[in-house]
C-alpha cells in the first residue's frame, strides 16, 4: 500500500535509499483515517475484561457515618448566652479600708508618745493626721493607698517597725502625690513609737533586773 504513495523516480537507486513519498497523492487519495486517541485507558491488573460502569449491577451503598442523632445535644444558637441558666458564681468582693480603722491606730499611738515626746513634734504630727483624715473624707486618696495605709497601721500595731516603716518609703515612692502632704508625720510618729517602745522595754529589763537582784536567796537570812 505504501507503493500508492510513492514518488516515482531513479530506479536505479541504492538499496539503502529511503523513499520518496508523495505529499500531493497522499491528499488525493484521502489517506487511512487514523483514530485519535486522546484518552488512556488503563488495562485491568486482574486480566479481566472491562465492563461499562452502566452494565454493572448496582451493589450495596458505600459504608459511610452514621447520620447524625437526634438526640445529640445541639450547640446553642449564635448570639446566645450559653451559662443563662447557670446561675453566676459569687466571688468575695474585697470592702474598702475604712477611715476609723486607720485613722484611730494612728491617734492612739499619738497620744502614747505625749508626754515623752516634745510638744512641737507631737503638734505637726497631730497636723499631719488631720491633714490625712481631711483627703480620706474628701475622696482625694486612692484605693490603694488606703490598702497600704492600712497594711502600716496593723504593722504599727504590732511593733513592726521595719514592716511600717518599708511600707511608708513604698508609698513615697509610688504614690509621692498623693501622701507627700501628711506622710512626714507618719514617718515621725513610727519613730517616735518606736523609741518609746524600747525605752519602756528597756525600763522594764532594767527593773526585772534590779528586782531579782533584790531577791533574797531561800534559806539565807538577811542580817539585820
Amino acid at each position: 500500500m505504501a507503493e500508492l504513495y510513492m514518488k516515482p523516480g531513479n530506479k536505479e537507486r541504492s538499496w539503502n535509499d529511503p523513499p520518496q513519498f508523495s505529499y500531493g497523492l497522499q491528499t488525493q487519495a484521502g489517506g487511512p483515517r487514523r483514530t485519535l486517541l486522546t484518552k488512556r485507558v488503563a488495562a485491568p491488573q486482574d486480566g479481566s475484561p472491562r465492563v461499562p460502569a452502566s452494565e454493572t449491577s448496582p451493589g450495596p451503598p458505600p459504608m459511610g457515618p452514621p447520620p447524625p442523632s437526634s438526640k445529640a445535644p445541639r450547640s446553642p444558637p449564635v448570639g446566645s448566652d450559653p451559662a443563662s441558666g447557670v446561675e453566676p458564681t459569687s466571688f468575695p468582693v474585697e470592702s474598702e479600708a475604712l477611715m476609723e480603722d486607720v485613722l484611730r491606730p494612728l491617734e492612739q499611738a499619738l497620744e502614747d508618745c505625749r508626754g515623752h515626746t516634745k510638744k512641737q513634734v507631737c503638734d505637726d504630727i497631730s497636723r499631719c493626721l488631720a491633714l490625712l483624715q481631711e483627703q480620706w473624707a474628701g475622696g482625694k486618696l486612692s484605693i490603694p493607698v488606703k490598702k497600704r495605709m492600712t497594711l502600716l497601721v496593723q504593722e504599727l500595731s504590732n511593733h513592726q517597725w521595719d514592716a511600717a516603716d518599708d511600707i511608708h518609703r513604698s508609698l513615697m515612692v509610688d504614690h509621692v502625690t498623693e501622701v507627700s502632704q501628711w506622710m512626714v508625720g507618719v514617718k515621725r510618729l513610727i519613730a517616735e513609737k518606736r523609741s518609746l517602745f524600747s525605752e519602756e522595754a528597756a525600763n522594764e529589763e532594767k527593773s526585772a533586773a534590779t528586782a531579782e537582784k533584790n531577791q533574797t536567796i531561800p534559806g539565807f537570812q538577811q542580817a539585820p
